[in-house]
């Protein structure tokens, strides 16, 4: 309805907690666009390619498959704080991927084939990757039961739990899948 051009006439206003929820939600889905495009941002002038940058990121949607049940099996309303482990869990992501990648870009720098610097990242940086997912987890557990962060801590705990254990697979697999013709190119190029 629109509303009313005097104040003796009537109108309908929607306000209150929905209002409230509606721009909160809202806002979030932007800061989260705005803080995906600038992360896609900083790692294309990282490597310098558009398209690795694509790899990295590839994982961050995957984060729903841990999320979303997360809240579901806890009976959890999904919240604006759920909204902020979002795009918490973008920032962990990103820098898991970046640890496999540049650890197999420096592999086959010093003479590495793809196949074996792909197979030497996953094994290499899963203890890293791992121990940082369980610190954050450890952290969001404390803050469980807390009324107003606890959508925050299913989001971490549910989130990094999968997008870590998918991180160690997706990359490689996708990364060895993007780059192995390139790969290949380059090497009878030059050689």
């Amino acid at each position: 309805m629109r509303p009313a051009e005097t104040p003796y006439e009537y109108s309908v206003k929607w306000d209150g907690e929905w209002q409230v929820t509606y721009e909160t939600f809202r806002d979030m889905g932007i800061a989260y666009g705005v803080g995906l495009i600038l992360i896609y941002l900083l790692v294309v002038a990282q490597f310098r390619s558009y398209l690795v940058p694509l790899v990295i990121m590839a994982p961050i949607p995957l984060t729903i498959i841990g999320i979303m049940p997360g809240h579901a099996l806890l009976g959890a309303q999904f919240t604006a704080t759920s909204m902020i482990g979002m795009i918490a869990l973008a920032g962990i992501i990103v820098r898991n991927s970046i640890l496999l990648v540049d650890f197999i870009n420096q592999q086959v720098r010093e003479g590495a084939s793809l196949e074996r610097a792909v197979v030497d990242a996953a094994v290499v940086r899963t203890k890293p990757i791992v121990l940082t997912a369980l610190a954050a987890m450890a952290g969001a557990a404390f803050i469980l039961d807390d009324p107003i962060f606890s959508g925050l801590a299913v989001s971490l705990l549910f989130g990094l739990f999968v997008s870590t254990v998918l991180t160690l697979v997706v990359i490689p697999v996708v990364y060895y899948g993007v780059m192995r013709k390139r790969v290949e190119w380059i090497r009878t190029a030059t050689g």
